[in-house]
């Protein structure tokens, strides 16, 4: 794989830099100069940040320059100019690592010469944050505060480290800025983007609105007004604000790089990239315009078109993580094999792509057609779907950074998701997953991308657990506690829900929650329902509209409907957490229930098992639609497997296994008592499950080979006669014998003899493959 060379940042190795720079800097020791209060350099400095912010990048790197050359032949008189030395070097600093260096280094000396010079410090947290390195930008923001805790620009500083890290708290802390200066222009407009990524729309326009009323001149005010004024297709306000930031930016790049994140962030993927392209237009040397136009080509399947912009990116910003770690995906998915079947195309690591194509192409044209009928839509083909054996990669193809918590994404007609072994055994389902991902291409392209996400994510969970028994998203006792004690949002506010989560469980919970409301629309409203909301969406309706317009209902009777379902359709679960006191995650009588069992479960005593028993099923008739397996039907399997009660531990386990989809070992179990059973039919469709969990056994695709065999299902022995020489087995030749005899009962005599003839070129004396060919010859009446 191609290393490319990466400039990390840190203030041991600015010290560094400035000793290094001891040459070019020598004179700009404080020692020995008189004392000065003046800024020599500030006016001119002043003067290129305003060229820069209008978009004159020559004429501002001019000026720029002079005043380095000053700094570097006449050195600093005081803190001021180190200051004001440091913002011209981040002027310069577009493709130049050795600025960004310069501008730290005097940015640090600014703040030993004075310690009180709080805007050199902050200016220190903003170049780091610049450059991603978000320790190091707490670290100065944070240095601020501990001296100045009421200082608005450290905590918007902080705020953004904040948002960078991924965490939770951006607004909060930006509001705190806000309190203390209700008019700060910059925490407006900061506030109102946050708003805008968020899709509380309404917030969004009216905090950026405030933001202009107390400075007309911010830039990031009028970007988010523009971008919201896009979104909501109010073509007036998208005029003004074009108007307003050209005559700010007289080339508006950064109007329509704003406008093309916005629309990225909105999932409208092939929208963003005509933005992106505008911007770049604009301006060529724009490294965010480049890096959010070869991001969004990569994520709608332009590759070589994508890939080239990124690189261009790099190039004028070598600090740039994202950059640095999606040329570097690039370059390691150039090994990657495409296995293209159909209206899919799957890109897997080599020792991937044989087996995990054998599965899921085939299930994602069954997807396709059964979407494709549902949503009135087809999706545009090919299909790219993307494997990632390690999440890490999954997680930069998706967002630039490692680091992300999800399965799989969908950007349309490009999929990404993890292998199976990207992930613990057991803790996965990827047939599931990818049908989730393919809904998602049906469902944004139905609504011409505008359905929010949290329907979005709704409606996938919905189609799966329509798709198999067992898939998708179940009832659980940590949900039922939260829905109990008022811990979920209601429809009108789940958004916040995905974007703004209160606590660690609350995304997932809101997954399965809106699943349920795609559920109660079905319910109440018909299946034609569901895609009539989709298409509300593509007319250009806000979410109160389209209810209105499909179910007839205001937010507040939405909200009121469904919860009044939700509490009828989980009585008995409800019921059975009733005695835990409000706000308390115990679980109440049911867990309770469950405790005195276990711990009588495996006692040699028959009187204590009969009891653990009693207490089982007086759990499982509290909460029947528990599946996990520390729950009542698991245990009780294991009850009855130890008193060799087959037919109840089948009960049992039936009851696990079509509500989990990642029961592998539960699965296993199953297969094993069917088929003992003489049920051949159960034992195959259980050993199916498992393979969607976990793939890579071959012991598990021999015994579905045999018994797929034994019923005269010749296409489905076949098939996992090829998933074991997929898996490399150590007797390859016997593998591939198989194979061939798999072949030949299904009828595919030419395909038999192939399989042998290539057999025999490898393994000349292979006696088996030498007498199933006499035996095929003669039964074909000739070679």
């Amino acid at each position: 794989m191609i290393r490319r060379p990466f400039f990390p940042l840190g203030l041991a190795l600015a010290t560094a830099v400035a000793a290094a720079l001891a040459v070019g800097v020598a004179a700009a020791q404080p020692a020995a100069q008189p004392a000065a209060r003046a800024d020599r350099f500030e006016g001119d400095v002043e003067a290129a940040e305003a060229l820069a912010r209008r978009g004159a990048h020559s004429d501002a790197a001019q000026r720029a320059r002079r005043v380095t050359a000053a700094y570097e032949q006449q050195g600093a008189r005081n803190s001021g100019e180190y200051n004001s030395a440091g913002r011209a070097y981040v002027l310069l600093g577009t493709g130049n690592a050795g600025a960004v260096r310069s501008a730290l280094s005097a940015f640090d000396r600014a703040v030993k010469a004075d310690s009180s010079n709080f805007d050199a410090q902050r200016r220190i947290g903003a170049l780091f944050l610049d450059k991603y390195n978000a320790p190091e930008a707490r670290a100065s923001y944070e240095a601020v505060l501990k001296r100045a805790p009421n200082d608005v620009d450290a905590l918007l500083g902080l705020a953004q480290v904040e948002e960078f890290e991924g965490k939770g708290t951006a607004l909060v802390t930006a509001r705190r800025a806000l309190a203390l200066a209700p008019q700060h222009a910059g925490v407006l407009a900061y506030v109102a983007r946050l708003h805008l990524d968020a899709e509380t729309f309404d917030s969004a326009r009216s905090t950026a609105q405030r933001a202009i009323a107390a400075d007309s001149s911010s830039i990031d005010a009028w970007l988010v007004l523009g971008a919201h004024a896009w979104l909501s297709g109010d073509s007036a306000a998208y005029r003004r604000a074009l108007q307003a930031a050209t005559g700010l930016q007289p080339q508006p790049s950064a109007f329509y790089t704003a406008l093309a994140e916005a629309a990225g962030r909105q999932r409208r993927y092939a929208e963003s990239v005509q933005l992106a392209q505008l911007a770049v237009r604009y301006d060529s040397s724009s490294t965010k315009a480049l890096g959010v136009l070869g991001t969004t080509q990569l994520r709608v399947g332009q590759m070589i078109e994508g890939r080239a912009a990124v690189e261009r990116a790099f190039a004028l910003d070598p600090f740039n993580l994202w950059h640095k770690n999606t040329l570097d995906l690039l370059d390691k998915m150039r090994s990657f094999r495409t296995v293209s079947r159909g209206r899919f195309e799957v890109v897997a690591p080599v020792d991937d792509v044989e087996l995990l194509a054998l599965y899921i192409i085939p299930l994602l044209e069954r997807a396709y057609d059964s979407l494709s009928v549902r949503y009135a839509y087809r999706a545009p083909t090919p299909v790219r779907l993307e494997f990632f054996r390690q999440h890490a990669d999954f997680s930069v193809r998706t967002v630039g950074l490692v680091g992300l918590g999800a399965l799989g994404v969908s950007f349309g007609s490009l999929l990404a998701m993890d292998t199976p072994n990207a992930r613990e055994r057991g803790t996965f389902n990827w047939g599931s997953t990818a049908w989730h991902e393919l809904t998602h291409a049906f469902t944004l392209g139905a609504s011409a991308h505008r359905v929010p996400r949290w329907l979005s994510e709704g409606l996938s969970v919905h189609e799966e657990r329509r798709a198999n028994s067992g898939w998708g998203a179940r009832t659980t006792l940590p949900w039922i506690l939260a829905y109990k004690n008022g811990r979920l949002r209601p429809i009108s506010q789940l958004t916040d829900g995905f974007m703004r989560p209160r606590y660690a469980e609350e995304t997932s919970f809101s997954y399965y929650h809106a699943s349920l409301f795609c559920e109660w629309v079905e319910r109440t409203k018909g299946a034609a329902a569901l895609p009539a909301l989709l298409m509300a969406y593509r007319d250009g309706l806000d979410t109160p509209a389209v209810m209105q317009r499909v179910l007839g209902l205001t937010m507040p009777q939405v909200d009121a409907q469904f919860d009044l379902w939700l509490t009828q359709r989980f009585s008995q679960e409800l019921a059975a957490v009733a005695s835990s006191a409000p706000g308390d995650s115990s679980g109440g009588t049911f867990v309770q229930t469950m405790r005195r069992a276990v711990e009588l479960v495996d006692s040699p005593r028959e009187a204590q098992r009969d009891s653990a028993r009693a207490l089982l099923e007086r759990a499982r008739r509290a909460f029947p639609s528990y599946a996990g397996d520390d729950g009542p039907a698991w245990y009780l399997t294991r009850v009855a497997l130890s008193v060799h009660d087959t037919a109840l531990a089948l009960q049992m386990i039936e009851q696990v296994t079509d509500r989990d989809e990642t029961a592998y070992t539960a699965n296993k179990l199953e297969a094993e008592l069917r088929e003992r059973r003489g049920d051949l039919a159960g034992a195959v469709a259980a050993l199916e499950r498992m393979i969607w969990v976990w793939p890579y056994v071959a012991g598990d695709h021999e015994a579905l080979a045999i018994l797929a065999g034994k019923q005269g299902d010749h296409a489905r022995a076949i098939r996992e006669r090829r998933a074991v020489i997929a898996l490399r087995p150590p007797d390859l030749t016997e593998a591939r014998y198989e194979l061939a005899r798999a072949l030949a009962a299904g009828g595919d005599i030419p395909g038999a003899r192939r399989e042998l003839l290539s057999i025999l070129e490898d393994a000349p004396s292979y006696e088996n493959a030498q007498l199933l060919l006499l035996e095929l010859r003669k039964r074909g009446g000739g070679a």
